[in-house]
């Protein structure tokens, strides 16, 4: 069985599928290392407009599989660590992916399928999402989607739900900034997203991530900082994009990069 699916449509949307619904597409490392390798090609071809993820069945991603946690615990410590950085690797290839990453979420969504949705750029979820960062119920920590999901939700947030386990709803995941959106209709409203980000020039919004990624932990006001971001803004005006977009809008005609 082909664990992620992929399918590209003639706009450059990719969307890949986790499918292993028989386990409510539980990862291992063939799953990791699968979803990995197709974010890592996909965000790379120039003509990729969006990176969409979802789950086939009835959860989006129930976190890790246990029997392969089970296996995982008669490694060596060497060898345990090695497996651990391949998740912590996928993390850093979708936190850092050019390309924007949408999120789908429905149904359960445990443990490292939280931080899946929180490594995405934007995540919209469906009102039936249930959500828990359960790995302290069976003696596990939340290590390597520990940063992604602190980022998204505060530090705060993680002591409770960290803590205890506990299971939450999509609208307190609303509310905690984890997902963007909570809707009754997945499709339809990522196809209003996909529009939305369409409009957008794929050369800013590649840059636009790696700014974002710039700003984590400094301070406004910081001379290096005020240089850096000066400097970019430098770039985009002198782009392809920069000047396709700012002419194009002058001559009151789509840019060149709309479909």
């Amino acid at each position: 069985m082909t664990v992620v699916l992929e399918h590209l449509d003639e706009r450059g949307i990719v969307r890949l599928t986790l499918n292993r619904p028989e386990v409510r597409n539980a990862f291992d490392e063939h799953v990791i290392a699968a979803l990995d390798a197709a974010v890592t090609r996909w965000g790379a071809d120039p003509t990729t407009r969006v990176i969409v993820l979802a789950g086939a069945g009835p959860a989006f991603c129930a976190g890790a599989d246990l029997t392969w946690m089970q296996r995982m615990a008669a490694y060596s410590p060497e060898e345990n660590v090695a497996d651990a950085l391949a998740l912590a690797r996928l993390m850093r290839t979708l936190d850092r992916c050019p390309r924007p990453t949408v999120a789908l979420v429905h149904g359960p969504v445990f443990g490292g399928g939280v931080g899946l949705v929180a490594a995405c750029d934007i995540a919209l979820a469906r009102e039936d999402a249930l959500f828990s960062l359960s790995e302290v119920r069976l003696g596990l920590v939340p290590g390597a989607i520990s940063p992604y999901v602190a980022r998204a939700i505060g530090l705060r947030a993680c002591r409770r739900l960290f803590l205890t386990g506990e299971r939450f709803d999509a609208s307190r995941a609303l509310a905690l900034g984890l997902v963007s959106a909570v809707v009754p209709d997945l499709d339809s409203a990522a196809a209003d997203l996909i529009a939305a980000l369409l409009q957008g020039s794929p050369e800013a919004q590649a840059a636009s991530k790696a700014l974002l990624h710039t700003l984590e932990g400094r301070r406004p006001g910081d001379d290096a900082l005020m240089l850096e971001t000066a400097q970019r803004i430098a770039d985009a005006r002198a782009s392809t994009d920069g000047r396709e977009g700012v002419s194009a809008f002058l001559a009151k005609r789509p840019p060149a990069w709309r479909p």
